[in-house]
């Protein structure tokens, strides 16, 4: 069987700046997959190339055996189905209700009824802890309860992969750790794929399988939480060291 992700020696250039330099990995099946790192060392890039937003100038990146580097936009559409985005800052519609948000991707993809839309919508707010909110405006939340919102948003279509780009960025410890049970409860009992990119090394401990450090453009190390602390890297043992956001 195919690994729902997996980058061939990706590279990709602005200029004569490399982000990203013959990066390969593989995510197996139901397994969160960390990727640490500076900024500005491609962390972003790397996720935003997985979804299609950024194409790579070599390489190959392949999502459940599909290699859609080279993808019509039309069948680049159809592979995205197959993966929510959880954005960094939610990027809720700010001009309508969080009910409308979550369904937003049900609107678009699906042929759903209205009651069954509705139906969706509960049941996913319900899912990441927020029931009866539907009518609330993304301005009369919280920012814990905005990135939760995203999170609904991104699982209404029920994707196999969830990638996710900084979700602990500006939430509070506490807050930032629920988010983190809400994503191991989704690999444990949904067995969810997730890339996740993220500065904070307490989050990737918890929830990450697979940990990767990038730097220079190209991974440092790769392993297990224990792994990269017994790592030859200077840098790699520094970052495990971390007890918050890097």
């Amino acid at each position: 069987m195919e690994p729902p992700v997996r980058f061939e020696k990706v590279t990709k250039r602005f200029g004569a700046l490399t982000v990203l330099d013959q990066v390969s990995f593989v995510v197996p099946k139901g397994q969160t997959f960390c990727v640490l790192g500076r900024s500005g060392t491609g962390k972003s890039v790397l996720i935003k190339q997985l979804v299609g937003l950024i194409r790579p100038d070599a390489g190959r990146i392949y999502v459940e055996g599909e290699e859609i580097t080279s993808l019509a936009p039309h069948e680049l559409a159809r592979v995205r189905k197959r993966m929510g985005f959880l954005f960094q800052y939610s990027a809720l519609f700010d001009s309508i209700t969080v009910g409308e948000n979550v369904a937003f991707p049900l609107r678009r993809h699906t042929s759903l009824s209205e009651p069954e839309i509705r139906e969706r919508v509960a049941a996913k707010l319900a899912r990441v802890g927020l029931d009866s909110i539907q009518h609330k405006m993304p301005s009369e939340i919280s920012g814990g309860m905005r990135k939760r919102v995203g999170l609904a948003r991104a699982l209404a279509l029920d994707p196999p992969i969830l990638l996710a780009d900084e979700p602990s960025s500006g939430l509070d410890p506490v807050t930032s750790r629920e988010i983190d049970e809400l994503f191991l409860d989704l690999k444990h009992h949904e067995g969810t794929t997730m890339v996740i990119v993220t500065h904070n090394i307490p989050s990737a401990r918890r929830i990450g399988d697979q940990l990767a450090v990038l730097e220079g453009g190209r991974i440092l190390a790769q392993g297990t939480a224990a792994e990269l602390e017994q790592s030859e890297h200077d840098l790699v043992r520094e970052f495990m060291k971390s007890q918050g956001a890097i």
